[in-house]
C-alpha cells in the first residue's frame, strides 16, 4: 500500500486552482503537477515551499501528519 505524504490535490481543490494554474506558477510540467498530486513523486522542499506560497498556505497544509 503507497502511503500519501502530500495533501496538494486536497489544497488545490480547496483554493479552486487546477494542476495547470500551478505547473504555469512554478514553470514547471504539467506531468510533475500531477504525479506530485498522486503522489507517485514528491515535490522538492524548494518546491514545496514555492507552492506554499503560490497556494497561500503554511507548508504544513500541504502534508499528511504523520499520526493520520
Amino acid at each position: 500500500m503507497k502511503r500519501e505524504i502530500n495533501r496538494l490535490k486536497v489544497v488545490l481543490a480547496e483554493k479552486k486552482r487546477t494542476n495547470r494554474w500551478l505547473a504555469a506558477q512554478l514553470g514547471k510540467n504539467e506531468a510533475t503537477i500531477s504525479k506530485w498530486c498522486t503522489n507517485k513523486s514528491q515535490p522538492s522542499l524548494d518546491d514545496l515551499v514555492a507552492i506554499a506560497r503560490c497556494l497561500e498556505v503554511d507548508t504544513k497544509d500541504l502534508l499528511h501528519s504523520i499520526t493520520e
